[in-house]
C-alpha cells in the first residue's frame, strides 16, 4: 500500500511540474508569421524609399526563418549574408553594429568567435526584456542596412 502512495505521489508532483513548466512555455512570446511580414514590410518600404535594394531576413527565437525578402537587383550574396547578421543579433543578444566597432576599434579577435558577422545590419528584437527573434538586412554598406533594419523594428509592438 505504501508503494502504492509512493507512486501516486511522485506522479501528482511530475503532473504539478509539467503542467507549470508546459503553462510558463505557453506564456512566452513569439512572433508570428503576421509580426515577422509587418517588420519587412517596414523595412522594405525605408529601403525602397531611399532606392536601395537589400535583403531582409527574419528570425524567430530558435534561430528558424520566419521571412525572407529579397528585393529585385539584390546581390544573390546578400541572402546568406542577411541570414547571418540576424542569426549573430539573435545569439549574442546584441546589434551586430557592436562587433563591427569593436573590430573597428582593433579588437580583432571578435572575428575568432563562432558565427559572428561583425558587420552593421543585425539587430535583435526584443519584448519584456526578451530577445525573442532578430532581423538581418544585406545589400547596400553595413550603415545603410542598420537603417533598414532599425525602420523594420520600430514596425514591432
Amino acid at each position: 500500500m505504501e508503494q502504492i502512495s509512493l507512486i501516486f505521489l511522485m506522479t501528482v508532483l511530475g503532473l504539478g511540474f509539467f503542467s507549470t513548466t508546459q503553462a510558463q512555455g505557453l506564456s512566452a512570446k513569439i512572433i508570428s508569421l503576421e509580426e515577422a511580414q509587418k517588420i519587412s514590410d517596414a523595412a522594405e518600404a525605408k529601403a525602397r524609399a531611399e532606392n536601395w535594394n537589400v535583403v531582409i531576413a527574419i528570425l524567430d527565437a530558435g534561430g528558424h526563418l520566419i521571412a525572407l525578402r529579397k528585393m529585385d537587383g539584390t546581390q544573390v550574396g546578400s541572402v546568406e549574408v542577411a541570414q547571418k547578421k540576424a542569426e549573430t543579433a539573435l545569439k549574442f543578444k546584441r546589434p551586430t553594429k557592436v562587433f563591427e566597432e569593436a573590430v573597428k576599434g582593433g579588437n580583432v579577435h571578435i572575428m575568432s568567435l563562432p558565427n559572428v558577422v561583425a558587420v552593421e545590419g543585425g539587430l535583435p528584437i526584443e519584448h519584456d526584456g526578451m530577445v525573442i527573434g532578430s532581423i538581418g538586412v544585406s545589400g547596400v554598406t553595413s550603415a545603410q542596412d542598420g537603417i533598414i533594419a532599425e525602420a523594420g523594428l520600430k514596425a514591432f509592438p
